[in-house]
């Protein structure tokens, strides 16, 4: 049975997949999504969503990322660090299902498995700071039981 853990690794390789051969978005899908989420229906809509999702908050989250990498360009972040990063940004403006502490766990456990010993560590530092922001500008927009966090909660991060 797959999970959404299984589904955010699929949609990172597809990502990796998609900067690495700039095949089309639907190709991937089909390829590297499907072909491995097939049995778990609800596992591959949401693999699909978060690789759309995120294509599209790439920009946006390139820029968020950038603010707080001032002295290290973006292009000299590891790849799969910037894709996770990306991964991240997305889940937290446009899934609203989905607590921000679990993206950033979620993000840090994916890096643990399929980048540098240090990855976790710098995804946490980043997205910490994002989710913080996110808050500041109010532009998180989370529904649903324990996903309202109370003002309180919001100061202890």
């Amino acid at each position: 049975m797959s999970s959404r853990r299984e589904a955010r690794e699929r949609a990172m390789q597809g990502l990796y997949a998609l900067e690495m051969t700039n095949s089309e978005p639907e190709y991937i899908i089909n390829s590297i999504l499907r072909s491995r989420l097939s049995a778990d229906p609800e596992s591959l809509e949401f693999a699909i969503s978060l690789f759309i999702r995120t294509i599209e908050h790439s920009a946006e989250a390139d820029e968020i990322v950038s603010r707080y990498t001032r002295n290290w360009e973006l292009s000299r972040i590891a790849l799969v660090d910037r894709i996770l990063l990306r991964i991240g940004i997305a889940e937290m403006l446009a899934f609203e299902d989905v607590p921000p502490k679990v993206t950033i766990n979620e993000m840090i456990e994916v890096a643990k498995g399929f980048s540098t010993a240090r990855s976790g560590q710098f995804i946490n530092g980043i997205l910490d700071a994002v989710l913080t922001d996110l808050r500041s500008a109010n532009r998180l927009k989370k529904r649903g039981r324990g996903l309202i966090e109370m003002k309180s909660d919001s100061n202890e991060d």
